[in-house]
């Protein structure tokens, strides 16, 4: 019965992670904010995320230091990208990952980043799939 229990709250916690809503965010940029994402689909079918952070970054014990791609519709993590070092003197900054494998049927993605000592607690980009650019994305297929 505990073990029952066990999944049920794990899956219901997972539910409202990856609810296909953005949560609320800290505007603050010692949060890391996601400000603009450009997608392109290549020849082969994969893609490029071309994603931009602002984040005061201070340092090694401060920064943006990852950067994440995922299925709202499930929680799959479709891309993931370690940032290596802080950014303390280039804000906002972009960073390119290629060869990101979007399934078949994926109607969205929510872009997030991470910061060292604050979490994934600043701004998302939700990608609808269906609309080709907002304000804060653009897709080129």
């Amino acid at each position: 019965m505990k073990k029952m229990l066990f999944v049920l709250l794990i899956l219901c916690f997972s539910f409202y992670l990856y609810s296909e809503e953005l949560q609320e965010f800290n505007p603050d940029t010692d949060f890391a904010q996601v400000m603009y994402v450009r997608m392109q689909r290549q020849v082969n079918g994969t893609w490029i995320f071309d994603v931009t952070v602002r984040h005061h970054d201070q340092g090694w014990k401060h920064y943006a230091g990852l950067r994440e791609v995922i299925d709202p519709a499930n929680g799959e993590l479709l891309e993931k990208r370690v940032l290596l070092h802080p950014h303390d003197t280039e804000q906002p900054f972009t960073r390119s990952e290629s060869g990101i494998i979007i399934p078949a049927g994926v109607k969205r993605a929510i872009v997030r980043a991470k910061c060292t000592q604050h979490g994934f607690n600043g701004k998302q980009i939700a990608v609808d799939f269906s609309q080709q650019k907002t304000d804060e994305y653009e897709i080129i297929k």
